[in-house]
């Protein structure tokens, strides 16, 4: 079994072509608390700075 950090996983999901996604409708059990959280806390953690491009 491979073991991967966070920014390995996002780096392969992103070459993949998968993102963050927002549905279209929430769930009935969605837990806000931990959605909050994790959108705060571990997204910023696995979301790589955008490159700037050269003027």
């Amino acid at each position: 079994m491979a073991g991967y950090t966070i920014q390995g996983v996002a780096k392969r999901l992103r070459r993949n072509g998968w993102s963050r996604q927002v549905s279209a409708r929430r769930a009935g059990e969605r837990d806000e608390d931990a959605a909050t959280t994790w959108g705060k806390g571990t997204w910023p953690q696995v979301e790589t700075p955008r490159r700037r491009s050269a003027p």
